[in-house]
């Protein structure tokens, strides 16, 4: 029987990468509220397959694209969420770390650098979007919405997804002082995005400017990767051209994070 990591190994872990240090931080905050988190993970997407899939896909007779309304709305469903979960975690934490909390000034006072802090905060975004989606792959498979072996890259798929818009707020968040900011990015981007890039129904039945517009957004392109894994089909464009619009923006966004936190914590 193996047993538990000495404090030495945990330090020299920890030594060799130091943002282990915030992301444990952030999780042993976590045990105090992760039973209510565990308790939405589950009923969220319970409600929403019964409302939307269930509901409304019951006026919708002939189905979206040759499967059942329930079957197309899953994939965007969980991407939607993941994306959520992860702008959730990258606004308020984000801002409150910095602006009324001050965590992030006392990490820097600490030998971590500033890719520590960003790095183990944005583990923790992904931790939580790791769990938020499995549940929702999860309970989309009660409702028999999984049709391909491949439904388990939805969850690297989601994670990406996640990284690409989560870095690029994290840039965002720290570069305001109120979060009157963050509701305009709520209103004028997420909101938006949620509603047209595809997740409710297909974007080619927008005005072609809207189409574009679509196109041009990271949940699209997580909801075609995810909509191909569930159901076992060839995505409306490449994987790798997916894969790399994604990577693009978490590298644009990770650049602009540091940038920012730098400008904020360095004197």
């Amino acid at each position: 029987m193996e047993s538990a990591p000495t404090a030495r190994q945990r330090t020299g872990l920890v030594g060799r990468f130091p943002a282990l240090a915030v992301l444990e931080y952030n999780l042993v905050a976590y045990r105090r509220t992760w039973r209510a988190g565990v308790f939405s993970s589950f009923l969220l997407p319970l409600l929403t397959m019964v409302g939307f899939g269930l509901g409304v896909g019951a006026y919708v007779d002939s189905g979206v694209g040759g499967v059942s309304y329930l079957d197309f709305i899953v994939p965007g469903l969980i991407a939607s969420t993941a994306l959520q979960v992860a702008i959730g975690e990258s606004t308020w934490p984000v801002l409150g770390n910095f602006e009324w909390i001050k965590t992030y000034y006392a990490q820097a006072a600490t030998p971590l650098r500033v890719a520590d802090i960003v790095g183990g905060q944005l583990g923790f975004v992904l931790f939580r979007v790791t769990t938020s989606s499995a549940a929702f792959l999860f309970v989309a498979g009660l409702f028999g919405a999984l049709h391909s072996p491949w439904a388990v890259a939805t969850l690297p798929l989601v994670l990406l997804l996640a990284f690409s818009v989560a870095a690029p707020v994290f840039a965002y968040s720290s570069s305001i002082r109120s979060d009157s900011y963050l509701a305009l990015l709520f209103r004028f981007a997420v909101i938006p995005m949620t509603l047209f890039a595809g997740v409710f129904f297909p974007v080619e039945s927008l005005p072609v400017l809207l189409r574009w517009l679509a196109y041009a957004s990271p949940l699209w392109h997580g909801v075609d990767l995810c909509r191909a894994a569930t159901l076992g089909v060839a995505p409306a464009w490449s994987i790798p051209g997916h894969l790399l619009y994604l990577a693009a923006w978490g590298a644009v966004g990770w650049w602009l994070a540091n940038a920012s936190f730098r400008r904020r914590l360095v004197v």
